[in-house]
């Protein structure tokens, strides 16, 4: 008989690896929007939002960007944006 009250016992966590942490923010304009999108060190996107939430100013408290996204690195993970907007764009290398 089981002493757990009615209640489930908890299943084992998952082992699986976790998600690389975001190296890179890069806030781009798009459209007339202005988009934030996090990068893990392979340049792969692992998120996007509105780079006008609080989330975007605490990460980027006290970090000076880079001016422009046009380098070979960014080809693939910015291919949908146009020259202008790519040289634009400030990349944040954040702390992790």
């Amino acid at each position: 008989m089981a002493q757990v009250f009615g209640n489930e016992v908890p299943r084992r966590h998952s082992d699986a690896p976790t998600r690389k942490a975001a190296r890179y923010l890069v806030v781009i304009e798009s459209g007339g929007t202005v988009a934030a999108r996090l990068f893990v060190d392979t340049r792969e996107q692992v998120a996007e939002f509105d780079a006008s939430t609080e989330e975007v100013t605490l990460m980027t408290r006290g970090l000076v960007p880079a001016i422009g996204a046009a380098g070979p690195e960014w080809d693939q993970a910015l291919a949908g944006h146009s020259a202008a907007e790519r040289q634009s764009a400030r990349v944040f290398t954040l702390d992790v």
